[in-house]
């Protein structure tokens, strides 16, 4: 299954639900999003920073992802951004490729 990680930034009213239900009221909350869609929850955690939430997730296809972020996102309490991740076997099955490409100007 693809893996996915995401970060969360939490908006004005996302911190007041955070503050109200705890991190572990999110961390589950994340959970049943993402196995809703046949997915796991690998890894969460909370940061400092610009980043409040990074989550490592494995889901079905990247449509489940996307529909995971929008709903999340949608809730205007948490802004999210999504990157597909790599094993390095596919990046080795990338590098195998033929790729036929001209770069601009040539």
């Amino acid at each position: 299954m693809p893996k996915y990680l995401v970060q969360a930034s939490y908006t004005t009213e996302g911190v007041k639900g955070l503050l109200k239900d705890g991190g572990s009221k999110r961390r589950t909350a994340a959970e049943a999003a993402i196995k809703g869609l046949g997915g796991k929850l690998e890894a969460f955690y909370f940061a400092f920073g610009d980043t409040d939430v990074f989550a490592i997730a494995e889901m079905p296809d990247n449509a489940s992802a996307t529909a995971v972020s929008l709903a999340v996102t949608a809730s205007g309490a948490v802004r999210t951004r999504i990157t597909v991740l790599l094993t390095p076997e596919e990046v080795d099955q990338a590098t195998k490729k033929t790729v036929s490409y001209r770069p601009p100007g040539t």
